[in-house]
C-alpha cells in the first residue's frame, strides 16, 4: 500500500496541502492517506492534579476537526483516509516516531501559513522535518492546484551521482505516477561544452534511471533560479525532485520577490529527497 502522511494544523495552507495528497492518491494505486494532528501536551494543574479528562476532550475536538477535512477530502477520492491525533509538544520528534512505525512512503506538507505566525510555524517545522531525513517529504507551496503528475524535473549537479543520488527512493516516487523525467543541470561554468566527467557522471545516472526514458537539459546560465523558473514554465513542471544539501537552497526556491515575473514557486511542490 502507498500511504501518504499529511500533517493537519487547520491552516488553509496545510488543508491544501491535503487536497493535493487527495488528488494524487487518485492517479496512484492502492493508496491511502493518514491525516496527522498534533496538538500540544498542557502541564498539570498548580495544585498537581491530572488532566488526562481535558486531554481526552482536547484530542476528541482535534478527531473531530480532522474528520471535517477527511470528509472534504473524501469529495475528492475514493482512497482510504484516516485521521490521527497526537498529545506532544514535539512536533517534529511526534512526526518522526509515526512516520516510522506505520509504512509512510510520503510526507505531503504545506511550507507556509496563512498568517505571519503561521508561516513561522510551518515553514520551520517543514524544513525540519526535511532535515530529519526520515521520509521523503512533498513540499506544497500555498497557492498549488493539482493539475496531474505529466512532468517531473529532478535537479542535480551531476557530481559523484553513485553516493549522493538517493537512487531507491527516487524511483519509489516516480513509480507512483510514472510521468515524463527531465532531468536538469544548472552551470554558470561550464559554457562552452560539458567537461568529460560530467559525461560520465550523466552516464552512470543514465544507466540507473534508464527505465523511465529521461531527457536531459545542461542549462548555461548565471543565476540558478531564473533558469529553474524559465524550464519550469517551458516544460510545463508539475512536480520538482532534489536532494537538498542544506535549508538555504529550498529557502531559496521558495523565496518570493516583487522583481519575479515567474514565481514557480507559487504553484509547483517540491519533493525533498535525502542520500
Amino acid at each position: 500500500m502507498n500511504t501518504f502522511l499529511v500533517p493537519i494544523d487547520f491552516s488553509e495552507t496545510s488543508k491544501n496541502a491535503a487536497r493535493f495528497a487527495a488528488h494524487l492518491s487518485e492517479q496512484v494505486h492502492n493508496a491511502n492517506i493518514i491525516l496527522y494532528n498534533v496538538f500540544d501536551t498542557i502541564e498539570a494543574g498548580s495544585d498537581g492534579s491530572p488532566l488526562s479528562s481535558d486531554d481526552d476532550a482536547r484530542k476528541a475536538i482535534m478527531e473531530l476537526a480532522l474528520s471535517s477535512v477527511q470528509k472534504e477530502l473524501q469529495t475528492i477520492t475514493d482512497s482510504k483516509i484516516s485521521c490521527v491525533a497526537e498529545e506532544s509538544n514535539d512536533f517534529v520528534g511526534s512526526l518522526e516516531g509515526y512516520v516510522r512505525h506505520n509504512g509512510v512512503q510520503l510526507v505531503i506538507m504545506g511550507i507556509t501559513g496563512a498568517t505571519r505566525l503561521g508561516q513561522i510555524f510551518m515553514g520551520s517545522n517543514t524544513l525540519k522535518v526535511v532535515n530529519r531525513k526520515f521520509a521523503p517529504v512533498v513540499i506544497v507551496p500555498p497557492d498549488a492546484i493539482f493539475k496531474g503528475m505529466k512532468n517531473v524535473m529532478f535537479i542535480t549537479d551531476f557530481k559523484d551521482v553513485d553516493t549522493t543520488i538517493p537512487i531507491a527512493a527516487i524511483k519509489e516516487i516516480l513509480n507512483l505516477v510514472r510521468p515524463d523525467l527531465h532531468i536538469v543541470n544548472v552551470d554558470s561554468e561550464h559554457y562552452v561544452e560539458l567537461t568529460e566527467e560530467y559525461k560520465a557522471q550523466r552516464d552512470k545516472l543514465h544507466k540507473m534511471v534508464q527505465e523511465f526514458n529521461p531527457e536531459y537539459y545542461f542549462i548555461r546560465m548565471y543565476d540558478f533560479m531564473d533558469a529553474i523558473n524559465q524550464f519550469v514554465v517551458d516544460k510545463n513542471i508539475d512536480m520538482i525532485l532534489t536532494v537538498p544539501k542544506n535549508h538555504f537552497f529550498l529557502s531559496n526556491l521558495f523565496k518570493t520577490t516583487h522583481t519575479s515575473k515567474l514565481a514557480y514557486h507559487s504553484h509547483v511542490p517540491i519533493a525533498a529527497i535525502h542520500a
